[in-house]
Order: C-alpha cells, then sequence, then structure tokens
C-alpha cells in the first residue's frame, strides 16, 4: 500500500509537472483507495512465512519497522506505478492507434492543451457520441474520459500485481507462487470484479467519469502494468544478494 500510494502521489507530480490534463480525478482516487486496495492488503495477512525465515538472524528489539532497503524498493515500485499510470494516459492521446478512431495529437499539444484556443485548424474528430466541433478544447477535457479509464485501470491492475510481489519479503514468485495464499487470488479478483462493474454498468461509468474497456484496452493496460513484477523481482533478487553476503560474513567471522 506503501508503493501504491507513492504511485498516485507521483502519478499527480508527474500531471502537473508535465502540464498535461488530469488522467485520475478525485473519486477515482476515493474508488481506488477505499474499494480495491483494501481486500487485497488484507489478504496478505494470510501469507505463509518465507521460506528463508529460519536462516535470518533475529530481528533486534530497537530495529526500524521499514528498512532502508525496503524503502527504496517502496520508492523504485512507486515511481514506476506514477509513470505507468500517466504514460498510458499519454500514449492514448498521442500513439495509440486503435479501433475508436480517436484523434492523436503531439505530446508537445498534450503539454500545452491549456492554449488550444489559439491553435489554428485543431479539430477533433467526433469520439464517443462526442462532437468537439463547438469547442475543440473540451477533447481534452470530456474527451479524455478514455485516457482517464486507462490510467484508473493501470492504477488498480498494477496495485493487485503488487500485491503479488508482496507475498514473500525476498522471495521470489517463482519460489512462492500467488497459489500460497489463496485468499490473495480471491481479494484480487473481487478488486477486479468490483472495478469491472463501475466500466460495464452505464449509470456507474457516468459517475465515476470513466468507459468501457475493449480487447485492445486491455491488452495495452496488461502491457503497462506486468513490468511492476519484473521490477520488484529485481529488487527482491538484489536483496537476496545482500542477505547472502551479510551471512557469508557473519559464517566467516564465526
Amino acid at each position: 500500500m506503501i508503493s501504491s500510494n507513492v504511485g498516485e502521489v507521483a502519478a499527480i507530480f508527474f500531471t502537473a509537472g508535465l502540464g498535461i490534463p488530469e488522467g485520475l480525478t478525485p473519486v477515482q482516487l476515493l474508488w481506488v483507495n477505499l474499494v480495491t486496495d483494501g481486500p487485497p492488503a488484507t489478504a496478505l495477512g494470510f501469507n505463509p512465512p518465507d521460506l528463508d525465515v529460519m536462516t535470518k538472524p533475529p530481528r533486534k528489539k530497537d530495529d526500524t519497522l521499514i528498512s532502508n532497503w525496503s524503502l527504496v524498493r517502496y520508492m523504485v515500485v512507486g515511481l514506476y506505478v506514477g509513470v505507468a499510470v500517466v504514460g498510458i494516459f499519454i500514449y492514448w492521446f498521442c500513439f495509440d492507434q486503435a479501433a475508436d478512431n480517436h484523434s492523436l495529437v503531439t505530446i508537445q499539444e498534450l503539454m500545452g492543451w491549456g492554449d488550444c484556443k489559439n491553435w489554428k485548424g485543431f479539430a477533433p474528430k467526433p469520439f464517443m457520441g462526442m462532437s468537439f466541433a463547438a469547442d475543440p478544447c473540451v477533447y481534452f477535457a470530456a474527451g479524455k474520459v478514455k485516457a482517464s479509464t486507462l490510467s484508473l485501470t493501470v492504477l488498480v491492475v498494477i496495485e493487485m500485481l503488487n500485491a503479488f510481489n508482496a507475498l514473500s519479503e525476498d522471495g521470489s514468485l517463482v519460489q512462492m507462487p500467488p497459489w500460497v495464499n489463496p485468499w490473495l487470488i480471491a481479494s484480487a479478483g473481487f478488486s477486479i470484479g468490483i472495478h469491472m462493474v463501475i466500466l460495464y454498468v452505464p449509470f456507474l461509468t457516468e459517475i465515476f467519469g470513466v468507459c468501457a474497456l475493449d480487447v485492445h484496452d486491455w491488452v495495452l493496460v496488461m502491457a503497462f502494468s506486468s513490468p511492476v513484477i519484473l521490477i520488484d523481482e529485481v529488487l527482491k533478487f538484489m536483496g537476496r544478494q545482500y542477505q547472502s553476503a551479510l551471512r557469508a560474513e557473519k559464517e566467516k567471522e564465526v
């Protein structure tokens, strides 16, 4: 949850720093924090012990709750969460040649969208039943609904994958696969399921400012979300190597 919340903050800072439209609204952030985050975080309490738990020395009574290395891991993963959430928003506006046939803009135009009233010849195509003929700049406001939905869904999916990363402090998912904690699988499935409810139930899509996603969109979501597993696997490997080096030094001393 720490790394996920760092990611949300990072996404907001990246959005403000780049000057692009807001990808996540307050109600969407509340939805993530109050509904989809809770079940997986609770299920992690049923994790089995790490496989190497008996090879680690006891914690000292004055040890900090979060080690410096754990904090580094949370920050690295959190920064990627922010990059993925903002990245898919930019990708949709600037590069996504999807079947919905929406108008693409340049990165410079997306970053300078506040001045679109002064642009000459900017005429976005109608999209999702919306026409932008009267005010082309609305394309970056009401017209961002698909991009915003992609950002929100990446945040939800990436947090579910990050929950599986938390099955073990340093153990790989190969050593401790997701099914060692069935409660976590069930809770992640519940969170994804309830998120789909707001995507595909019409009156809820209006409340949360989202829209239904097609197969292409879900492939895009997984492409931006999945690397969080690889990133944490690399960090866990580095952690295991460090712990092995410490144990080797202590054995030499003995």
